[in-house]
């Protein structure tokens, strides 16, 4: 389950207006959520808040052979008032989904025209204990196409105490590029990524040229398959260990204005260790998700692979049967025949036909119909010879918690070629969210079940 301070993370990431998919790191970041989720191991329950629209708290505690927990804070220079913190009215596509279609790539030309150039910043803390580990994030804007990042780790089992990561962004919608340090081996790596095709072309292109390409040419692409290629690369050199790696990767992914299924391809490949793989992932439906990969060394032809499976489901699927089930039955019809009187019987005969009472007498009198009454035209309407204009019904706003009201949890399910399964069911009841998986090994039948596991969240 996504964890409260992520879920925070987002929306602060969404309040300055910052694009995570817009990295080389997250190319692969749909298939990996269909295909490498985590099952909940032990007992785990997480109390979280947001106390003001700039301050979060989170504390955790869980049972994994020894009692254990941490305590968690975040600050935002920037009122996260777009993020609904309370845990019985977050949506839950927007915690549980994996598949997450991109997004609209920003325009920062006109950002920078117009000197938006406030700074805000991002501090995140957390303790583990009983281990005494800490852990620490610092996000830091300097312009609309340029963030700071410095994470931390500090703890005794650690090499050398801990670590420190330092990274640069810089994206500019059209192409990302991030350069990061590390003190784990004096680690040096720049990486990036290029995007084409879609919606790229309408990023710089003047208003109008945009406004036809995107309503009137664009209709055309979009009845077939509307997406985005990006392309990009890294490049990473330990400086005390001399090593150093590399890897290249393409995706294609459809954007939200597309009219079909919603999917997204990639191909990675590690030049140095001889590794290509392929992931595709499909949207099969509002209620299911479909994914798989497939790894191949051309060194030791190895090949690995692994399918996953994400199915929601409605809420109430189960309340019409039940409420069919409970209804009161339906009288049986009287029959047009009566049966002949004892009287009758007796005297072999039949019954005297029954006076057949008038039609206006059984016949309930018909309701009157009320004829609407009929709008005078206004007094400007008669002085210009013409009729009122057509009244305008109000339209109802779309209630935001709509698409969140379908659902009343998901099941996500894995398998590899090690014949191992990942089984996770996730959803809410009342104001706790609930996730509830195991890892399962079918090659030991004797022990199958590897973790088994339970994770509750409140958040207000």
């Amino acid at each position: 389950m996504r964890e409260f301070m992520d879920y925070i993370q987002s929306a602060f990431y969404a309040a300055t207006g910052w694009n995570r998919d817009n990295s080389y790191s997250s190319l692969n970041a749909t298939s990996d959520a269909l295909l490498n989720f985590p099952t909940p191991r032990g007992l785990r329950l997480t109390l979280s808040s947001l106390a003001t629209p700039q301050f979060a708290t989170s504390y955790q505690l869980g049972t994994v052979g020894i009692v254990d927990g941490s305590i968690s804070y975040l600050y935002s220079t920037v009122p996260l008032n777009n993020a609904i913190a309370q845990s019985d009215k977050m949506p839950l596509p927007d915690l549980l989904r994996s598949y997450r279609p991109l997004t609209e790539l920003p325009d920062r030309t006109g950002e920078e025209q117009e000197g938006c150039l406030k700074k805000d910043g991002l501090g995140y803390g957390r303790l583990y204990l009983p281990a005494s580990m800490l852990e620490a994030l610092v996000v830091r804007r300097i312009s609309p196409a340029l963030q700071l990042q410095l994470s931390a780790v500090s703890g005794q089992a650690l090499r050398n105490g801990g670590t420190i990561l330092g990274m640069a962004q810089y994206d500019e919608g059209r192409y990302a590029v991030e350069g990061l340090a590390s003190t784990d081996g004096g680690l040096l790596g720049v990486r990036g990524l290029y995007n084409f095709g879609g919606d790229v072309s309408h990023l710089n292109a003047p208003a109008p040229l945009a406004a036809v390409n995107g309503n009137g040419g664009g209709n055309g692409e979009r009845e077939r398959i509307y997406g985005r290629f990006s392309t990009g690369g890294e490049l990473y050199y330990g400086t005390l260990n001399k090593s150093g790696g590399m890897s290249l990767g393409v995706r294609f992914a459809t954007l939200p204005t597309h009219n079909g299924t919603p999917l997204t391809a990639t191909m990675t490949l590690n030049p140095l260790m001889g590794t290509i793989s392929w992931s595709y992932a499909v949207m099969a439906g509002n209620y299911c998700s479909l994914a798989s990969r497939m790894d191949f060394n051309v060194y030791s032809y190895e090949s690995d692979w692994a399918v996953g499976m994400e199915l929601w489901r409605k809420k109430g699927a189960w309340s019409i049967d039940r409420e069919l089930e409970e209804a009161e039955p339906l009288p049986s019809p009287i029959s047009a025949t009566p049966e002949r009187s004892f009287q009758a019987k007796m005297e072999w005969r039949l019954d005297e036909p029954l006076s057949t009472p008038d039609t206006a007498e059984i016949l309930p009198p018909p309701e009157t119909v009320v004829q609407p009454k009929k709008k005078e035209r206004s007094f400007q309407a008669k002085m210009e010879w013409r009729l009122d204009d057509p009244e305008v019904e109000p339209k109802t706003e779309p209630n935001a918690n709509q698409e969140d009201d379908e659902y009343s949890g998901v099941l996500k399910a894995r398998l590899d070629q090690h014949l191992r399964v990942g089984l996770l069911w996730e959803g809410r009841v009342k104001s706790l969210l609930f996730s509830l998986g195991s890892s399962v090994d079918l090659r030991r039948p004797e022990s199958p079940f590897r973790t088994l596991g339970m994770e509750v969240q409140f958040s207000s």
